[in-house]
């Protein structure tokens, strides 16, 4: 079998990559977005996003790519391999061509998500560079015009602020929260992006007695489905002080999610035994698997 080369993706990939992704994980209900995704991908690489590919005698046989998310941080995903030449190191060629190319546009961090129930994923982020970082989960409540906290809702991303930073949730987190440009992404939190979101709405939930609550709509994402498309209004963290705040807030976000159109909801929660109690308690959806977030130090390259 001839050496791989990896080299920047092109469209002409599509049905190669299409070939050995749409079936990623078929031991499990869930699909793979790379094969639907992959186009967009590669017409939007630039300045700041690199898709590649693993090329054996002219085949595309892996795919990966990296996206610059602020100043100093990066992200990867999509890594994939096709089932015939993994163990190769194709991943970890792929994954140190990215890792070249963040330092070069001076990214200091670079992290990635897996699913916990993707052993093979983690196995392959710890195999290429990466260390744990954090555990984090989706609450989703459901979009509801109705919704009435029993705190009130205050617009002011300064009160969102202060109580996120200096919240349990933000340590568990690390800092971090949904990223407001980069789908299924995760970035540095600080009061500059959050003061500063263009379609978002920091919320501070209140009383007498102060902020008891926080959240943060980064984005509504909309993506086509079988039965039309689907509105999605996803917030970039939550923080709250006991069970009766968690159910204040997200009631909040319910209705928060209605005034945009939202059919559905993704909040950020950490993954704890009280986080995600919490939300259970209230009567609130939650994602079956939690997500592990993965960190690459890459200021020594």
């Amino acid at each position: 079998m001839s050496e791989a080369t990896v080299r920047k993706a092109t469209r002409d990939d599509h049905e190669d990559v299409r070939a050995f992704t749409e079936d990623t994980w078929a031991d499990r209900s869930v699909g793979d977005y790379v094969p639907e995704v992959f186009p967009q991908w590669v017409d939007a690489d630039g300045e700041d996003q690199r898709t590649v590919v693993a090329d054996v005698d002219g085949s595309a046989v892996g795919v990966c790519q990296a996206t610059v998310l602020s100043p100093w941080e990066g992200w990867l995903q999509g890594m994939r391999v096709h089932p015939d030449h993994r163990g190769a190191g194709i991943g970890a060629a792929m994954v140190e061509t990215l890792f070249e190319w963040c330092h070069d546009r001076g990214i200091r961090t670079a992290r990635n998500m897996v699913f916990s129930w993707n052993g093979a994923g983690m196995g392959n982020s710890r195999a290429t560079g990466f260390d744990p970082a954090i555990e984090a989960r989706w609450a989703e409540p459901i979009p509801d015009a109705g919704a009435d906290p029993s705190l009130t809702p205050v617009e002011d991303p300064d009160a969102a602020w202060a109580h996120y930073h200096g919240s349990d949730a933000y340590d568990r987190l690390g800092g971090l929260w949904t990223d407001p440009g980069e789908s299924w992404s995760l970035s540095a939190a600080t009061r500059e992006r959050l003061a500063g979101l263009e379609d978002g709405r920091p919320l501070a939930l209140q009383d007498d007695a102060g902020t008891r609550a926080s959240t943060a709509r980064v984005r509504v994402e909309e993506r086509d489905t079988k039965d039309g498309s689907e509105r999605t209004a996803v917030y970039g963290f939550s923080a709250w002080e006991d069970p009766a705040a968690a159910a204040a807030l997200l009631s909040a976000i319910a209705a928060d999610a209605a005034s945009v159109d939202a059919d559905a909801t993704r909040v950020l929660i950490p993954e704890t035994a009280r986080s995600v109690s919490d939300v259970a308690a209230a009567r609130v959806p939650i994602s079956d698997e939690p997500i592990f977030v993965f960190a690459a130090d890459l200021t020594g390259r």
